[in-house]
């Protein structure tokens, strides 16, 4: 099993708007690929990716099209209080999160 974890909605570390682009690029690519990613978990600023319009959600719904789950973390949900905005995948726990990573034949983190 291929876990992608979304920490971030953007990649890398310096501008914002680059690391967004960056993102939304190795999704696109990602979506493109022949690569079976089974499971996306997105946390922290990473459920921004599931809960607004953006450059990256057609992309995800690419993946998922190809058999990706996604979830979103319910903390990270509440916490940018987001729970009722949630555009694609469903909702999971950090109790999930740690089993995927711990059993995950490999682990793609952007």
């Amino acid at each position: 099993m291929t876990f992608l974890c979304l920490n971030s909605d953007k990649m890398g570390e310096g501008d914002q708007e680059l690391g967004k682009k960056l993102l939304v690029s190795f999704l696109k690519n990602l979506a493109k690929s022949d690569i079976q990613i089974d499971i996306i978990g997105c946390v922290n600023s990473g459920v921004f990716l599931t809960t607004a319009e953006n450059p990256a959600l057609k992309h995800l719904r690419t993946l998922e099209e190809k058999g990706a789950q996604i979830a979103s973390c319910i903390t990270c949900l509440e916490h940018y209080n987001l729970k009722n905005n949630l555009l694609i995948g469903g909702i999971g726990t950090m109790e999930q999160s740690v089993q995927m990573m711990a059993t995950a034949d490999r682990v793609i983190k952007p």
